[in-house]
Protein backbone atom coordinates (compact mmCIF):
# COMPACT_ATOMS: atom_id res chain seq x y z
CA UNK A 1 0.00 0.00 0.00
CA UNK A 2 1.05 3.38 -0.77
CA UNK A 3 1.19 6.42 1.33
CA UNK A 4 -1.56 9.10 0.76
CA UNK A 5 0.54 11.93 2.39
CA UNK A 6 0.54 15.04 -0.41
CA UNK A 7 4.13 15.00 0.32
CA UNK A 8 4.74 11.47 -0.63
CA UNK A 9 2.62 12.47 -3.57
CA UNK A 10 4.76 15.15 -4.63
CA UNK A 11 8.06 13.77 -4.24
CA UNK A 12 6.67 10.62 -6.86
CA UNK A 13 5.46 13.17 -9.34
CA UNK A 14 9.12 15.05 -9.24
CA UNK A 15 10.78 11.34 -9.66
CA UNK A 16 8.58 10.74 -12.51
CA UNK A 17 9.10 14.14 -14.17
CA UNK A 18 12.94 13.94 -13.64
CA UNK A 19 13.18 10.72 -15.75
CA UNK A 20 11.01 12.44 -18.71
CA UNK A 21 14.43 13.61 -19.61
CA UNK A 22 13.77 17.71 -20.01
CA UNK A 23 9.99 17.47 -21.25
CA UNK A 24 10.07 20.97 -20.34
CA UNK A 25 12.46 22.00 -23.01
CA UNK A 26 10.66 20.19 -26.03
CA UNK A 27 7.46 21.94 -24.84
CA UNK A 28 8.87 24.91 -24.59
CA UNK A 29 10.71 24.41 -28.02
CA UNK A 30 7.44 23.67 -29.32
CA UNK A 31 5.88 26.92 -27.96
CA UNK A 32 8.53 29.12 -30.01
CA UNK A 33 7.64 27.18 -32.67
CA UNK A 34 4.43 27.94 -32.70
CA UNK A 35 4.93 31.44 -32.01
CA UNK A 36 7.79 31.71 -34.81
CA UNK A 37 4.70 29.96 -37.58
CA UNK A 38 1.98 32.68 -35.84
CA UNK A 39 4.58 35.58 -36.75
CA UNK A 40 5.45 34.29 -40.34
CA UNK A 41 1.02 33.54 -40.90
CA UNK A 42 0.80 37.66 -39.16
CA UNK A 43 3.84 38.66 -41.90
CA UNK A 44 2.18 36.86 -45.13
CA UNK A 45 -1.39 38.19 -44.39
CA UNK A 46 0.26 41.87 -44.33
CA UNK A 47 1.80 41.31 -46.91
CA UNK A 48 -1.02 40.51 -48.90
CA UNK A 49 -3.16 43.21 -47.57
CA UNK A 50 -1.37 46.06 -47.75
CA UNK A 51 2.27 45.93 -48.42
CA UNK A 52 1.90 44.62 -51.98
CA UNK A 53 -0.44 46.88 -52.81
CA UNK A 54 -0.92 51.13 -53.82
CA UNK A 55 -1.59 53.22 -50.80
CA UNK A 56 -3.55 56.22 -50.70
CA UNK A 57 -3.33 58.97 -48.25
CA UNK A 58 -7.12 59.83 -47.96
CA UNK A 59 -10.91 57.73 -49.28
CA UNK A 60 -11.21 61.02 -51.62
CA UNK A 61 -7.69 60.37 -53.36
CA UNK A 62 -8.75 56.53 -53.46
CA UNK A 63 -12.40 57.38 -54.78
CA UNK A 64 -10.70 59.48 -57.71
CA UNK A 65 -8.25 56.98 -58.63
CA UNK A 66 -11.16 54.22 -58.95
CA UNK A 67 -13.21 57.03 -61.33
CA UNK A 68 -9.94 57.26 -63.70
CA UNK A 69 -9.84 53.29 -63.83
CA UNK A 70 -13.17 53.34 -64.60
CA UNK A 71 -12.59 55.60 -67.30
CA UNK A 72 -10.26 52.85 -68.52
CA UNK A 73 -12.74 50.47 -68.76
CA UNK A 74 -12.01 48.64 -64.76
CA UNK A 75 -15.45 48.57 -63.03
CA UNK A 76 -16.58 47.21 -59.87
CA UNK A 77 -13.63 48.57 -57.70
CA UNK A 78 -14.28 49.59 -54.05
CA UNK A 79 -11.73 51.19 -51.51
CA UNK A 80 -11.24 50.27 -47.81
CA UNK A 81 -9.53 51.61 -45.10
CA UNK A 82 -7.01 48.95 -43.95
CA UNK A 83 -5.91 48.00 -40.44
CA UNK A 84 -2.08 47.73 -41.04
CA UNK A 85 -1.51 51.33 -42.62
CA UNK A 86 -4.45 52.89 -41.72
CA UNK A 87 -4.35 54.04 -45.26
CA UNK A 88 -6.90 53.13 -48.33
CA UNK A 89 -6.42 50.23 -50.27
CA UNK A 90 -8.66 49.16 -53.58
CA UNK A 91 -10.57 45.84 -54.30
CA UNK A 92 -12.53 44.23 -56.35
CA UNK A 93 -14.27 42.51 -53.36
CA UNK A 94 -17.70 43.26 -52.19
CA UNK A 95 -17.43 44.42 -48.47
CA UNK A 96 -20.79 43.35 -46.86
Amino acid sequence: MTSRKPSAKAKKVAEFKSQLGGMDDVLAQEKLRQDGLAESREAAARNRACESKNRYSSRSEAEEMIAVLASYGKRGLHCYRCKYCNGWHLTSKHSD
